[in-house]
This record gives structure tokens, sequence and C-alpha cells, in this order.
């Protein structure tokens, strides 16, 4: 039942603005052919299994990645498991046996730089050619770009480690999220007067941004959905109490309630500073304060 569609393939990190033009020109196909939309991907990345110790770190979880492509109207997801049998197989069979065989896909869309097969010795003529042979379309989209920028994973890692918040954000479409559960920590914050949630990361492997302190989106899972709040999160080791751990700390603007064990989004709106370390508590109470209000400007609405 779920053969014939008209597929985007790739490994889709993040699902940014260049991901979901490829999906855009598959959609495109998929009206024309009346079929349904798909995507083909791969878990894990090829690299984690080649490489792990190179491997990049994932902007998105497959759960996540699965959620945006369906809000982005994909209906029909195929994850191939990528492991060493996968990563041996020639490129021409991968198209015969998965492609045009398992699948039975009515077109294909990849970026222009797709490579596939063993050794990665497949690319886009060589997709172009074994579709065509058995009457099937295949598209390969140019890169976008955004202020002269190519859109990539790779780019928007870099412009989150360097705490380029905005740049990121453009380059993906949306705020970059990362999503956890909320554990009890030392408490540091409520002796401030500032409580945080502390955000244990459900991906094992998630990209986090530079260290600093920055206004946030935190959205907290509840029986009816996500609820929103406006909130200001640092992310660093605490270095006025000798931190060594990385903490992601997020203070809820309108005021708390009891977040023990429940899921939280937290999508990075703003870089306000970088990590400081603080003479006393007094110093650094006053600089959340200063963080704090600087936050709430930045979500107040503009007056009409």
């Amino acid at each position: 039942a779920a053969r014939g569609a008209s597929v985007a393939i790739g490994n889709f990190d993040g699902v940014h603005r260049g991901h979901r033009e490829v999906i855009r020109v598959a959609a495109e196909h998929a009206r024309a052919l009346r079929r349904p939309l798909g995507v083909v991907t791969f878990e894990p990345h090829p690299r984690e299994v080649l490489n792990p110790a190179s491997a990049p770190p994932r902007l998105t979880p497959l759960r996540r990645k699965a959620e945006l492509l369906r809000e982005i109207g994909v209906e029909q997801l195929y994850v191939c498991r990528c492991n060493g049998a996968l990563l041996a197989t020639p490129a021409d069979a991968f198209v015969a046996g998965t492609l045009l065989g398992e699948l039975e896909v009515a077109a294909v869309t990849t970026g222009r730089d797709f490579r596939f097969g063993h050794r990665r010795q497949g690319d886009t003529a060589l997709l172009a050619a074994l579709t065509a042979a058995a009457g099937r379309t295949a598209s390969a989209v140019d890169p976008v770009t955004v202020d002269g920028e190519v859109c990539s994973s790779t780019a928007i890692r870099a412009s989150l480690a360097d705490g380029l918040i905005e740049h990121a954000d453009a380059l993906l479409g949306s705020a970059y999220e990362l999503e956890g559960i909320v554990r009890q920590g030392d408490r540091r914050g409520r002796e401030l007067g500032f409580p945080t949630a502390n955000i244990h990361p459900l991906d094992p492997r998630p990209v986090f941004p530079a260290v600093g302190v920055y206004v946030v989106d935190a959205a907290v899972r509840e029986p009816g959905g996500w609820r929103p709040h406006p909130a200001v999160a640092y992310f660093g080791r605490r270095p006025t109490f000798d931190g060594r751990s990385l903490l992601l700390e997020v203070h809820l603007l309108e005021g708390g309630c009891d977040l023990y064990g429940r899921r939280m989004r937290v999508a990075f709106r703003h870089r306000l500073r970088g990590d400081q370390t603080f003479a006393g508590f007094d110093e650094l109470k006053a600089q959340i304060a200063r963080d704090c209000e600087q936050a709430r400007n930045f979500h107040a609405p503009i007056p009409a």
C-alpha cells in the first residue's frame, strides 16, 4: 500500500530550507502523477556507521525529523536501516532493488550534490539514467542560499557553534530546537530567585549552541499538546560556581510550575551574551535580572 510514491531522498537532518525545496519539487511531481508524497531517509546517519568518532551531532533526531516532515505534507516516510550491508550495496543495485523494486517509486527528487551507493559512487546523473530506463523521472534540485550562504546542515551547526542564532534560524527556516526531559538540579536558580528547569536532551548526540544566555521559546508537553512559554535560557558550565559539566537551564518568565519529568522543547531565538564569571551571588543575581528584562522586551509584542 505504501508503494508508488513520488519521493525525495536524503538525510534531511534539520529539515532546513534546502531540504524543503527538494521536498517541494517532489510534491509537484506527486500532484502531477496523482501519487502520494514520500521521503526516503537513512537511520543512523551513514557517517555514524563509517566513522562514529567524526560523525556530526544531530540537529533533529529521527522522531522529530518525522514530525517535521509530516507537518510539511509528507505522507509516506521510508527509513532505510543504514548498516554495513546497505553501505556495501552498489549504486545501481540500490536503485534497482530498493527504489524501483521494493518501493516502486513513481518519481525521485534529490539535491544536486546527492551521492549514494558503495563508496558514494552513485550521483544524480546515474540516478537519472537508471530511473529513465525504467520509465520514471529523477530531478536534481540546486542548493538554496540565504544571504549568499548555501543552506546545509553543516552551515547550521557552524552558526550555532558561533552563537549566530538568527543566521542559523534563517538557514533552517524556523527556530532551532532542543527537546529534553526536565530533571532535578542543585536548585541554584531557586536560591537566586530565578528557578530554572534543568533540561536533559533526549537525543544522545544533540547540537548545542555556543555557551551563553539566550532568549528562547519554551514549550512544555501537556496532555492536550505543547503549551508555549516565553523564557530565557542559560547554556554553559556556571563558572561562578566552578561548574564542570555543561548544563542547559531554562527560566520561564511568566513563572513556573512543577516541571520535573516533563518534556520541554527549547527554541533558540536570540543570544543575549556569552558566559561570564561573577564575583559573587549579588553580582550574578543582578545580571540575571537584566537578562530576564531583555528577554521580556524581546518577547513583548510590538505596539500597533
